[in-house]
């Protein structure tokens, strides 16, 4: 008999979410993940299932540490698997080369990364890219602090601001999509790696407005609003459709996971990575975010058996449809 465990664990004075099977201590192999917590869903999913499907003979942990935390774990070798919710890094993939952690990357989802903000307010349901920044910049920083001073049509209303926090992908990719570059943001926000901690902020204040992945808005999609992004074209809300034609931007965006090429030697990490991809598709519709075509899963399988190294990505991956992305060549 066995059963599955939700834990807080307190690592280094961070607060990770924690998936675990319940067996007695060393009883079976172990895969170890921690990273996005915008993947959390969709990998804590396929742990579950996983595990299930195991009987108890492999146990996986899904922490929550953030894309950036994550990382930094990876390239220490501490784990197995890095949930990201934004390509690896030029400064990352050095550190890995340091360390001899060499990578094997697969996209696994597509995320509208969503700009909400409290049900009742009736102003910025339409919120343009310029106005995004005007209010998210670093010169915005104890400056635009009102409704009013991003539009004059909306409130002489103090704004409260809810965002990932540094260490998160979603910080980088959000930044660099709307401000230009990454982590280029003004500071006097409410920070958090917890993105039901933005959601609570978000639902609990009129005046609020926030950013997290789509799955956490769709979830509580009762609680706070979704408002349409302008990049030009006139508003546009994110759904499924909004994704796939490309319209939703520049806040569409690839989820991956990178896997440790020695791990994947492990039976128990390369039986994980082909359940993984085997039912990405069921799995990651089943959280509210977008399956990719069946064409990519294969070629994740295929790169897993071939040990294909290295990222496709030259830069941010902003804006990159994933048909794209099977034409590229990896690269480290």
């Amino acid at each position: 008999m066995f059963s599955i465990v939700h834990a807080k664990i307190l690592v280094a004075g961070t607060a990770l979410t924690a998936l675990v099977l319940a067996t007695p201590a060393n009883a079976s192999p172990l895969v170890k993940v921690d990273g996005s917590s915008t993947v959390f869903p969709i990998t804590e999913a396929v742990a579950e299932d996983f595990q299930a499907s195991k009987k108890g003979a492999v146990r996986v942990t899904v922490g929550i540490s953030g894309t950036g935390g994550g990382f930094k774990k990876f390239c220490r070798n501490e784990i197995d698997v890095v949930n990201a919710s934004r390509p690896i890094t030029d400064a990352e993939i050095e550190s890995c080369k340091q360390q001899g952690v060499q990578f094997i990357e697969m996209p696994i989802a597509y995320d509208a990364l969503t700009v909400v903000i409290n049900p009742k307010n009736n102003w910025s349901q339409t919120i343009t890219v310029e106005e995004l920044k005007k209010i998210w910049e670093p010169q915005a920083q104890g400056k635009i602090t009102q409704w009013n001073q991003i539009n004059p049509a909306w409130p002489d209303k103090k704004i409260k601001l809810y965002g990932a926090g540094a260490d998160s992908g979603t910080f980088e990719y959000f930044t660099e999509a709307i401000v230009g570059k990454a982590k280029s943001s003004r500071g006097d926000f409410t920070a958090s790696e917890d993105d039901n901690v933005l959601v609570q902020g978000v639902a609990s204040d009129i005046y609020a407005l926030g950013f997290f992945g789509f799955a956490y808005y769709i979830e509580n999609s009762k609680r706070i609003a979704a408002a349409a992004v302008d990049s030009g074209n006139g508003g546009v809300l994110p759904s499924a459709t909004t994704v796939e034609n490309n319209s939703y931007k520049p806040l569409s965006r690839p989820l991956f996971i990178y896997i440790n090429a020695k791990s994947a030697d492990k039976p128990e990490v390369d039986e994980f990575v082909k359940f993984y991809m085997s039912n990405a598709a069921t799995l990651v519709d089943e959280v509210k975010y977008f399956p990719l075509s069946k064409e990519v899963y294969r070629l994740n399988l295929e790169h897993l058996q071939k040990r294909k190294i290295g990222t496709v990505f030259k830069g941010s991956g902003v804006n990159i449809k994933l048909e794209d992305i099977l034409k590229m060549e990896s690269s480290l």
